[in-house]
């Protein structure tokens, strides 16, 4: 946690400021310490570099291992490719300069693939997740100087409403219980004139993914570690004509041809414990009802944008 934080986070209870009660510091970071409530004297630990406002990850377990087993797979900076960079503007749609010295919000931040991008297009970027995988992305992103991590839950985050320019959530929404409360909350934060943009999963055509996961989210994770292995060498058979697609319509496996990446979202798909799915009126009322307007909705499955009144 940097110093520079403290002009964010408040206290999610009572939204009164906070302040360090201790710190043991590695040049420009705190790594651990405490935070106190100037109002309510609640307070919240700072560990490995992170502050801390949940005790537990709850439905979120998954994430936690995966982002951990697969650290680095989805950094742009470690993969050599663009691909997170490309996703996150076909989410958004923001320009270069829109990125510049502006306060960004990544709800469920992750390893921190995307937060890494808007970062050095010069954002201030705030990255929250409630999973353990807020320590993969401290490992990955942390220490860069315009990058601030927190582990906090979506419905109950640690800001002020309308402290950020701009939010994006891309692929979490839909793995949250309440996956609309989800979106108010994020929406709360931003700013009048502010953007958001996420991306949710939609529920058009046969997905018989749905019945796996009745038996898969009930499996110990290293057991679907271990079974989703299997989609790297039968992606060469789901490459064929006929074959290949009845088995991607009856056991939907990621076509990604990097084999780790092929691993990590087919495991993706099968472990997290909420997984709802949408239609595009549906989220055009999420943003229509937080009073966004200019809202825009990208091709592919379900990614809509939109401008704060």
């Amino acid at each position: 946690m940097k110093i520079e934080a403290l002009g964010v986070l408040v206290c999610p209870q009572c939204k009164s400021s906070l302040s360090i009660e201790t710190a043991v510091h590695d040049a420009t970071e705190i790594m651990s310490g405490g935070l106190e409530c100037a109002l309510c004297l609640r307070s919240y630990p700072i560990v490995r570099g992170v502050p801390r406002f949940v005790d537990a990850e709850s439905y979120a377990t998954s994430f936690g291992k995966q982002w951990k087993w697969f650290r680095e797979v989805q950094l742009d900076s470690r993969n050599g490719s663009e691909q997170s960079e490309k996703r996150l503007h076909e989410v958004t749609g923001w320009s270069d300069a829109d990125y510049d010295g502006a306060l960004v919000l990544d709800a469920g931040v992750g390893a921190g693939r995307y937060a890494e991008c808007a970062a050095r297009k010069g954002a201030r970027v705030v990255g929250v997740d409630l999973s353990s995988a807020i320590d993969a992305a401290f490992e990955n992103i942390g220490r860069l100087e315009n990058v601030h991590l927190v582990q906090a839950d979506i419905f109950n985050m640690p800001f002020r409403e309308g402290s950020f320019d701009m939010a994006y959530s891309i692929g979490v929404l839909h793995h949250t219980p309440d996956p609309r409360k989800a979106f108010d909350r994020v929406a709360a934060v931003v700013k009048p004139g502010g953007s958001c943009g996420i991306y949710v999963y939609d529920r058009y055509g046969l997905q018989f993914s749905d019945l796996w996961r009745k038996i898969s989210t009930r499996l110990p994770h290293r057991v679907m570690a271990a079974i989703t292995v299997a989609a790297i060498p039968f992606y060469y058979i789901y490459r064929l004509p006929i074959v290949g697609k009845l088995l991607q319509i009856l056991f939907p496996i990621s076509m990604s041809p990097n084999w780790r990446e092929r691993w990590l979202d087919t495991f993706d798909w099968y472990t997290p414990r909420y997984q709802w799915k949408y239609l595009y009126p549906e989220i055009f009322r999420w943003f229509h009802e937080n009073r966004f307007n200019d809202i825009e909705i990208a091709d592919g499955p379900i990614r809509m944008r939109g401008v704060k009144v």
